[in-house]
């Protein structure tokens, strides 16, 4: 009888092990999955080289009236509100890194676009507040005519 209790509790340990090693082994590929996508933030001047030297596609996520108002050179609108990774460009020998007022928003942003590419994604740190701090370019729309 003790055999046959001990083989039953060998056959039922076997049998759990196998699930732990299934569950540890996709537990490890969610863990890689996640070490590949990661956000990153980029200083004002390290973002400046990046586009003087033309290796960025700028993405702004504010409101289209915040774009408006002040932007940095280039860059693009896709709105917070209506933000879907799918539709941001992506370029070959350009990285996208997205901006908006404070960093906030484009963290936010950044990290849709992370897990949508599996790959890391850069936003500036600060936001276009950093940038305008440092003394770098924006542009404008031109006020409406009267």
């Amino acid at each position: 009888m003790n055999r046959l209790l001990s083989a039953a509790a060998i056959a039922c340990s076997l049998s759990l092990s196998a699930c732990s090693v299934e569950e540890g082994e996709l537990l490890g590929e969610a863990q890689a999955a996640t070490a590949i996508a990661a956000v990153e933030t980029l200083a004002a001047a390290d973002l400046a080289a990046r586009v003087a030297a033309g290796e960025v596609l700028l993405v702004d996520v504010r409101t289209p009236a915040e774009f408006a108002e002040s932007r940095i050179p280039g860059a693009l609108n896709a709105p917070l509100s209506t933000f879907d990774p799918a539709a941001i460009p992506m370029e070959a020998g350009r990285e996208t890194i997205l901006y908006c007022r404070s960093s906030h928003r484009s963290g936010q942003a950044a990290e849709m676009l992370s897990e949508f590419t599996q790959g890391t994604v850069h936003h500036l740190e600060g936001g276009i507040m950093a940038w305008e701090e440092a003394g770098l370019e924006t542009v404008a729309e031109p006020a409406p005519a009267t």
